[in-house]
């Protein structure tokens, strides 16, 4: 029986290889330069299925990956039903914020009880969050080039995530509040766990210890 990892390109890709190596195993494909979507590896039994990022959970919630890397951000947005998430890898690690234009004033707007309008992808995240805040706010929902919304005037605010702050500050935003920080998790399909037992608790062990190493 094959075991089927789903990971995204980019960041959680890149810092999932070390954890891999430690678990023994090698990708033997670049994401980058390959056009394959399923990646093989030195493990003949082992193989790498390359999704969008926000696909990852229902990958490995309906068995097409046995367990897959992905960010907590993700997880929020798509429930973690069906999914056993026995680690936080530390990995990909950015956090949620909300951030406006530089000559909006965010505070006083919040104070006066003005009602938001808020772009973003994460709306659970964003809900939450504001109503948790007594903020009144209208979603609207986007799914990239999150920065043009207050420039555009299509939003007051936008809740994304945050690495660096280079391209809000390239954009003329500011971050006025962070909301969690967010790092990426293991996640495994329930029923692999039981049919695949063995072989996945390799692979879970592996990177727990690795994650200690460091």
């Amino acid at each position: 029986m094959t075991i089927t990892l789903a990971l995204s390109k980019g960041r959680i890709f890149d810092e999932t290889l070390p954890l891999l190596a430690a678990a023994g195993i090698r990708v033997l494909e670049d994401p980058d330069t390959s056009r394959k979507l399923i990646l093989p590896t030195d493990q003949p039994d082992v193989r790498v299925v390359l999704v969008r990022a926000s696909d990852v959970p229902t990958y490995v919630e309906y068995g097409g990956a046995d367990l897959g890397v992905t960010g907590k951000d993700t997880l929020i947005e798509h429930g973690t039903q069906g999914l056993f998430q026995p680690l936080d890898l530390q990995i990909a690690r950015c956090r949620v914020s909300v951030a406006v234009r530089a000559d909006f004033d965010y505070q006083h707007a919040v104070r006066q009880g003005a009602r938001l309008r808020v772009a973003t992808k994460y709306t659970s995240i964003a809900r939450d969050f504001f109503a948790a805040k007594g903020v009144h706010v209208d979603m609207v929902k986007l799914y990239g080039s999150m920065e043009l919304a207050p420039l555009t005037g299509l939003a007051d605010a936008i809740v994304d995530l945050v690495s660096t702050g280079n391209t809000l500050k390239a954009n003329n935003l500011v971050e006025v509040e962070r909301i969690m920080d967010i790092s990426s998790y293991l996640v495994v399909n329930q029923a692999a766990l039981k049919l695949k037992q063995a072989r996945l608790r390799r692979i879970i062990d592996a990177f727990a210890s690795a994650i200690r190493k460091d």
